[in-house]
């Protein structure tokens, strides 16, 4: 079911995206060759101690961390590990918080020193994938078709892969609420947007193949030619006139 937020419950979701945007950040000013994984964990861990949230995903379906950390072919949801991270790797940190009963989600792809030239452009474009041309649809009477139309276009037309398989969602008093939204699709079909409504925009996208593999242990997913992938995600409120980024970083 679809869910209007109330004016209250639009105050604690700005409040639970501004707590989650300070997280990804410290985490994003982290990242270096020599960086564990496992650090960043304890890192996201000390500093949501010190505020009145807490972790969205640990307990979420089992998942025992607080972070989702995937690493150049891995595309999400890959727990953290003591694996350190190298120059010329990207990485890809994903986290939420719960703020009086209500959730934000935010992910970025960061690199780790100096990185290659198409791994620069690969991250670039999916990034302005969900930052200047998906922000454009996100406003009330339109789709969320023109939302996905808008990325796969955008990605599509610089030469790489939008993965289908996975998708952004609908937020609220849960991680993941209906609407489905995917990063391709038609323009004027899926879910018209209204005033109140919160979603989560989450383009992943492939150097390589659209392709990925899920893989054994219930959560990693890798792109199945092991191309590099980039995740960017926000948690959206629709407006009066158009919509609030209110993980902005």
């Amino acid at each position: 079911m679809i869910t209007i937020k109330t004016p209250a419950e639009q105050d604690a979701l700005r409040a639970s995206g501004k707590i989650l945007a300070s997280v990804v950040n410290v985490l994003m000013d982290m990242v270096q060759p020599g960086i564990t994984l496992n650090e960043l964990e304890a890192a996201a861990s000390d500093f949501i101690k010190k505020t009145d949230a807490v972790p969205a995903f640990k307990g979420y379906k089992g998942y025992q961390n607080i972070l989702c950390t995937s690493v150049n072919e891995e595309v999400v949801h890959c727990p953290p590990t003591d694996r350190v991270l190298q120059d010329g790797d990207i990485i890809s940190i994903d986290a939420g918080v719960v703020y009086n009963e209500l959730y934000s989600d935010c992910a970025v792809t960061v690199p780790v020193g100096n990185i290659s030239t198409e791994a620069e452009q690969l991250i670039k474009i999916t990034r302005e994938s969900l930052y200047e041309k998906a922000v454009q649809e996100i406003q009330p009477g339109k789709y969320t078709g023109d939302i996905g139309a808008a990325i796969q276009e955008y990605v599509e037309g610089a030469g790489f892969s939008i993965v289908k398989s996975l998708v952004g969602h609908g937020i609220g008093k849960q991680l993941h609420e209906e609407p489905s939204i995917p990063n391709y699709g038609s323009r004027g079909k899926g879910v018209q947007l209204k005033p109140g409504m919160a979603i989560a925009i989450e383009p992943m996208v492939n150097i390589g193949g659209e392709d990925v593999v899920f893989e054994s242990d219930g959560w990693r997913v890798v792109t199945t030619d092991q191309s590099l992938s980039a995740h960017f995600e926000h948690t959206f409120l629709i407006t009066e006139t158009g919509n609030e980024i209110i993980t902005q970083l």
